[in-house]
């Protein structure tokens, strides 16, 4: 039996030292991509591509909270996934706060810059997804990351179609409404990360 915990000890660590080290690197990465991301977005007026850069702070932030989790029991993993929870839906209402103000401030969107930066994000993305992919059923906090991550992908091809409706219609309607739809998935994704926490919480 005393072999038996030592060896489930051991596993037990040697998990923790690959959950550390997958995310430090992939929250070096994210925070590198958020200042890119950000000033890409900015020059382009895109609200999309804007949009797309807070889920990069947002996971650079997920990522750091994280790393304190591992290891820890499970309800402090599912404290840590409320916090998750809650940076996601708040990185969603700032998109349609910045959308709102794009409304009374309107620009016309520059699909190239749009185009160009979020392939550069979906090549970032992939990275990252491949990274965290063995880890994402380890438990309720490598989970969670491994959802922030899969929106990451999601949000990346929508600006590509952003950026393709801006250049074929000559309007900034589909910047917006492919934002619109991005607030939509963060918020969405938030709140199930929240259920999940509360869900880990209850059960006994």
């Amino acid at each position: 039996m005393a072999n038996c915990d030592e060896c489930c000890g051991v596993a037990a660590t040697q998990l923790a030292i690959r959950q550390r080290g997958v995310l430090k690197t992939v929250l070096v990465i994210n925070a590198i991509a958020f200042v890119i991301m950000v000033v890409a977005a900015l020059q382009a007026h895109s609200s999309a591509l804007l949009s797309d850069s807070f889920d990069y702070l947002g996971d650079a932030l997920t990522y750091l909270i994280s790393l304190w989790a591992v290891g820890r029991s499970v309800l402090a993993k599912a404290q840590v996934a409320r916090i998750k929870g809650g940076l996601i839906v708040t990185a969603g209402l700032l998109v349609l706060i910045q959308l709102a103000w794009r409304w009374w401030h309107p620009a016309e969107p520059l699909f190239t810059w749009m185009g160009a930066f979020s392939l550069l994000g979906l090549a970032t993305n992939g990275l990252c997804l491949m990274l965290l992919y063995r880890h994402r059923n380890d438990d309720l906090n490598m989970a969670s990351v491994w959802i922030c991550s899969r929106n990451d992908i999601a949000a990346n091809l929508s600006v590509l179609l952003a950026a393709a409706g801006v250049w074929v219609f000559d309007a900034a309607w589909p910047d917006q409404l492919i934002a619109l739809g991005l607030a939509a998935l963060l918020l969405r994704s938030g709140f199930a990360v929240l259920r999940s926490a509360s869900d880990a919480v209850d059960t006994p």
